[in-house]
């Protein structure tokens, strides 16, 4: 089995939250594409006189709250032109943000042709200048879903502080604190069912690629993997090499398959999608279940994970973590199985460099706690007031909606 310190994330497979309404001035819309109305979701949205940002849900929605109206947002998206958009302080909800997709003139950049391997570790070489030198307090906003089959039966969602050393140290004194958090369960007996499998709160540590070597680019696991180099995408306006992973070796443990990107300027990474090979059930069981009911079949169809950062004012920082787990569970002399899917996402709201204090161990969310045990249930629409969140989709506020009908 793989030696990766793997976070947790609790499937209770039950549910959570309403969404309140800020107190600081609200900017709202939606971002669309701009040729053919596609909404965009997972686009970052940011107000660059404060430095606060969001990214749009799965519906292309967002609200972004700061104190004061911005002159201009930024809205961006992988492979699309960068948008700064005026606004219009008598006008701040309902805007409609048409992102254009963005083409590469291979003329005007110089292209790859060495070994794509001799990239990646020309970009692991240089992450110290890449990346924070100095300790990071994150402000962070989370979420977890479970549903089964097609209907949601469990969110837990919070406000968390992270806080992460410079680049060049290690991530033992890096730790999550949670601020403030709500859940919702399903009541109904029949939807219960504990499972614990990868993801929590404390994600944005372990699968931060540029400062947890561990988890993938260091030279033992680097060694079991296949690199090619794929055409060149754009991220904020800035050219980046993408280099494709593939296991090309069999061990013991699943490996992924992905994309690696990197800034074509600085060299930093800058993005990565992995997805764990499924071609082997059991050594996917065993890489992302942790415990499960006896009696319980785990059947693996999906793990995968989304990390992103953003460049700004010179420096690469992670901005956004989504982890996706698809699986079925059948229970002994039952003829049929039962589909569950999973999410939990991560999007850095706002950061601090100043005056920077770590997070005290007794305050701390360890990697073996479930964020399900660490808040309770709440339904007062004012909840997150000036907090800035991932707007839910609209299938998921109708499932909170009718849940909380239910419990009351």
């Amino acid at each position: 089995m793989n030696s990766i310190a793997r976070p947790l994330f609790t499937l209770l497979l039950l549910m959570a939250a309403l969404v309140g309404q800020a107190q600081k001035v609200v900017i709202s819309g939606t971002v669309t594409n701009a040729e053919n109305n596609d909404l965009v979701p997972q686009a970052s949205v940011s107000d660059p006189r404060s430095g606060i940002s969001v990214v749009t849900n799965d519906d292309g929605f967002f609200t972004l709250k700061v104190d004061a109206a911005p002159e201009v947002i930024v809205v961006s998206h992988l492979g699309y032109k960068t948008k700064k958009m005026r606004v219009n302080s008598n006008r701040l909800e309902d805007l409609v943000v048409k992102l254009s997709p963005t083409s590469i003139s291979l003329s005007e950049i110089v292209v790859w042709t060495e070994n794509p391997r001799d990239l990646v570790n020309i970009a692991i070489s240089k992450i110290p200048e890449n990346y924070s030198k100095s300790p990071q307090l994150y402000n962070c906003f989370y979420r977890e879903t479970a549903m089964k089959r097609n209907h949601y039966v469990y969110v837990a969602e919070g406000v968390v502080d992270m806080y992460k050393t410079a680049y060049d140290k290690a991530n033992y004194r890096d730790k999550v604190a949670i601020i403030k958090g709500r859940r919702l369960l399903s009541p109904k007996q029949n939807d219960t069912l504990t499972v614990k499998v990868m993801g929590g709160p404390v994600q944005p540590i372990q699968l931060d690629i540029a400062k947890n070597l561990d988890f993938l680019l260091n030279p033992e696991d680097l060694a079991n993997y296949r690199f090619t180099m794929l055409p060149m995408a754009t991220i904020d306006d800035r050219v980046q090499y993408v280099v494709q992973i593939s296991p090309d070796n069999v061990l013991p443990y699943a490996l992924y398959y992905g994309k690696l990107y990197i800034d074509r300027e600085t060299l930093a990474f800058t993005r990565a999608e992995l997805e764990l090979d499924m071609s082997d059930r059991a050594k996917a069981t065993q890489y992302m279940l942790v415990r499960k009911p006896s009696g319980v079949r785990f059947k693996p169809k999906e793990m995968s994970c989304l990390i992103d950062y953003k460049y700004e004012n010179g420096l690469t920082t992670i901005s956004y973590i989504r982890n996706t787990f698809r699986f079925n569970c059948d229970w002994k002399r039952r003829l049929f199985s039962t589909s569950f899917a999973a999410f939990c996402e991560m999007v850095v709201t706002d950061r601090k460099e100043e005056n920077v204090q770590p997070i005290s161990g007794r305050s701390s969310f360890d990697s073996k706690d479930a964020f399900y045990d660490k808040v309770d249930y709440f339904r007062d629409p004012e909840f997150w007031k000036d907090y800035n969140i991932i707007e839910p989709s609209e299938s998921l506020d109708k499932a909170i909606s009718k849940l909380v009908r239910k419990h009351q």
